[in-house]
This record gives C-alpha cells, structure tokens and sequence, in this order.
C-alpha cells in the first residue's frame, strides 16, 4: 500500500502527468467555480427572501434589523460557498478524474510494467458512469454529514472514511476494468475490500489538503494501477478489444 503510494507521488512530476494535470486541475477549477456560483446564488436567494418576508411579518419597524439579518446571512453564505466548494471535493474529484483515468494509468503501466501487456482503454460512457455515480454518493454523504458538524468534528470523520471508501472503489474499478469485464472487477474489489479501502485512506488523506488535492485524480488513479497490479498479479490474461467485447455484449 505504501510501495503503491509512493510510486504514484514520485511519478507526479514526470512530464507526461504533468500534462494531465493542467487539464485536470483546470476542469476541477471550472467545476468549483461553477458549484460556487450556484451555491451563491442559492444562499444569496434565501437570505434576500428571508429578508424581506420578516420586513412585511414584522412591519416597517422591523426594517433596520431585517437589513442587518440579511447582512449577517449574505457574509454566513459566502462563508458557506467556501466551505461547501472545499466540502465537495471529493465529488469534483470523482467526475473530473473518470475524463483522464486512461491516460494516467496508461502511463503508470508503460512506466513500471512495460514487460505486462497493457490494459485495454475504458469505453467514455463507462468512465462518465463511474465518475458520475461516485460524485453523487459523496454528495450524500456530505449532506448527510453536514448536520454532525457542529458535533466536535464528528462529521469530517464519516466524511473521511466515506470518501476514503467512495474513491478508493471507484479508482480501483477504473483500473481493474482496463483487465477485466465490469462483474470481475467488482468481485476482485469485494474479495479484497478491507485491503483497497486502507488504501484509499491515503486517497482520503490526499484530497483532504487544500490546493493539493486538485491532483487527486493522479495520485488516486495512479495507486490503485499499483495496487492492482499486486493484487490481480501480473500474469493477466487481456481480454479482446473493449469494442469488441462490447459488439460480443450486443
């Protein structure tokens, strides 16, 4: 796990990941402006009614402090923007990492594997899928977390470990999947669950470093082409073409 880790860190700076992580970095900030923005836009919205339904309940008396009420909450909604872009990471990770998957872990293998045949490119839509699936999950979680904030920090550890869980399922099923048929995959996931989600606290502990975790989608990626490798085995047997398992599906 740590041998993983390490060698998807070192790899970081090599030009071929630096050329994936401009682009990753610069989607990720697209997307956290985007989420920004509409969150916002949200907050602005209630705190401006709130506003005035407590000016029209309370009468014209009420106005001085319906104006300072909506003040307070337009500061607390730009704090809350903050905090929900940092919050939902994880979620941005997730998507963001399912457009670049092949060309990390392509590099990974061709790097530290070139004797093993290599993997076969995930399909876009299966990628998109996962990605997309993982972002809402943990968009969940977060939600479902939120309220527990306020209970000494009891929230940012079922944040942590569900997102350590989240990313580490899914970045191991990209990788395992370029090998083997989406069934096989998870069943190697479940057979070694306990092992991929150690793992994936690292991926946890990575994405919860602000600035640093717009890599994310490297390091995460990266390991698991590792810990895939060690635990499938290098002898593995390739599978035809992805196009044409998918025409043989048809």
């Amino acid at each position: 796990m740590f041998e993983a880790a390490t060698k998807a860190l070192a790899q970081m700076t090599s030009p071929p990941f630096r050329r994936v992580l401009l682009k990753s970095i610069g989607l990720a900030l697209v997307m956290i402006v985007l989420i920004a923005i509409g969150l916002q836009r949200v907050l602005s919205f209630l705190a401006t009614t709130g506003g005035t339904w407590a000016e029209q309940t309370l009468g014209p008396q009420a106005h001085t402090p319906a104006a300072v009420l909506v003040w307070v909450l337009a500061i607390l909604s730009g704090l809350g923007v903050i905090t929900g872009a940092l919050f939902l990471m994880p979620a941005v990770t997730a998507f963001v990492g399912s457009f670049f998957v092949d060309e990390i872990a392509a590099e990974v293998e061709r790097t530290h594997y070139p004797a093993d045949p290599p993997g076969q490119p995930l399909p876009l839509w299966r990628a998109l899928y996962e990605g997309t699936k993982t972002a809402l999950l943990a968009i969940l979680v977060y939600l479902c977390a939120l309220p527990f904030l306020l209970l000494a920090g009891f929230g940012l550890v079922i944040m942590f470990f569900a997102t350590s869980y989240l990313l580490s399922r899914e970045y191991f099923l990209l990788a395992a999947m370029r090998f083997h048929p989406p069934e096989q995959a998870k069943a190697l996931r479940s057979a070694h669950r306990g092992t991929i989600f150690l793992s994936g606290m690292l991926i946890g502990i990575f994405v919860s470093i602000p600035g640093i975790n717009l890599a994310t989608p490297l390091f995460a990626m990266a390991m698991m082409v590792h810990m895939h490798k060690r635990i499938a085995g290098r002898r593995i047997e390739l599978l035809p073409p992805v196009r044409g398992r998918i025409a043989n599906r048809e």
